[in-house]
């Protein structure tokens, strides 16, 4: 099996400023890998609230982690500056697959791209539920088509 290269900027509709941290590399003079992990948990959030109209502490439906994965395709260290791109891969009725890369600086080509999913859950009850129609609205205006 050919593993696929790394994703472009071009790819991604979106994307969110993070400043990495001393503490983010590891003994090996990187960041970790777990790191990355919470970059797209970032960039995924910080479009829910900026873009979709989710308020952390009051909104009733809320998106669960159900899938997070990652490739790794060059390292990263203490100090740079990182853009999560951010995509719409798969919209359904209660669950959103992000696409999401970590470009290094201006870089064109990702260091790291995966996907990262939600499901979205009543607050309370935590059992599955409809986007919110914001939500969706916003969801769908990063939505990748499918290329032919």
């Amino acid at each position: 099996m050919i593993r696929p290269g790394p994703e472009q900027a071009s790819q991604y509709a979106y994307f969110v400023p993070i400043t990495t941290r001393w503490m983010d590399n590891d003994a090996y003079g990187h960041i970790n890998n777990v790191v990355f992990y919470s970059f797209f948990d970032t960039a995924a959030n910080h479009y829910l609230i900026h873009e979709g109209g989710l308020h952390i502490e009051t909104s009733p439906v809320i998106g669960l982690v159900v899938e997070s994965r990652c490739r790794y395709h060059a390292p990263i260290q203490y100090p740079t500056e990182v853009r999560a791109g951010v995509r719409v891969d798969r919209l359904g009725d209660r669950s959103v697959t992000y696409g999401v890369a970590i470009f290094a600086g201006a870089d064109e080509q990702a260091s790291a791209d995966g996907l990262f999913v939600h499901v979205f859950v009543d607050r309370l009850t935590r059992r599955p539920v409809a986007i919110p129609p914001t939500m969706r609205e916003a969801l769908q205006r990063i939505l990748r088509l499918e290329e032919h």
